[in-house]
């Protein structure tokens, strides 16, 4: 079914990195504020549409991100709700996509070692399944991004506070497609500066 390969990418990034002391999506890591590791990784894949989510000091961050802001496949949405928790970003994103999108991925704004490689392998494997949840893992550990396929949206819509969607993954078991990822480095978020100093001494 050519439809079932259209997915949207949703970037949550509108936190208020508050165990970072300031905004951690402006953060340098090499040559590139963290949050645009993951933003090009998401617009270098198969994606067909990526939504960015800002919210915490959004216009300091547009500015950060000056002309990558106009490229072609993505789209800012600002969640003024961000106090509320990641649910809010999530469904944010998904208001955008939700009717043109048979799936959506959502990804961290904060994983700078993902892979454009594995966001296809995901969807990929997804595309080819007939499941509605597709997540990574290595080793039994289960990691971000995860999709959902439109059978999921209206349950996505019902999620709040901080738990994202985490809670109808383990609701659903029958409907999870877990796929193996290789390079565990790929899930690293970044919730410390020393995290971010353990990710630029690799």
């Amino acid at each position: 079914m050519a439809h079932r390969k259209q997915t949207a990418g949703v970037i949550l990034a509108a936190g208020m990195s508050q165990r970072f002391g300031q905004p951690k999506q402006l953060s340098k890591l090499g040559n590139k504020h963290l949050l645009e590791w993951v933003l090009d990784t998401a617009l270098a894949s198969r994606l067909a549409k990526v939504v960015l989510v800002l919210g915490y000091e959004h216009g300091k961050i547009l500015r950060a991100l000056g002309v990558k802001t106009n490229r072609p496949r993505l789209q800012i949405v600002i969640n003024r709700r961000y106090p509320e928790g990641q649910s809010r970003s999530l469904q944010a994103g998904l208001k955008m996509v939700h009717q043109a999108f048979y799936s959506v991925m959502f990804l961290l704004g904060d994983q700078p070692r993902l892979q454009s490689g594995t966001i296809d392998h995901l969807l990929t494997r997804f595309w080819n399944s007939e499941k509605n949840i597709c997540v990574p893992v290595h080793r039994g550990v289960r990691g971000n991004p995860t999709i959902f396929s439109r059978a999921m949206y209206c349950k996505l819509m019902t999620v709040h506070g901080d738990f994202g969607a985490r809670n109808i993954i383990s609701e659903n078991p029958e409907h999870v497609l877990s796929v193996e990822v290789g390079d565990p480095t790929e899930f690293d978020d970044i919730d410390s500066p020393a995290d971010l100093v353990r990710i630029q001494g690799r």
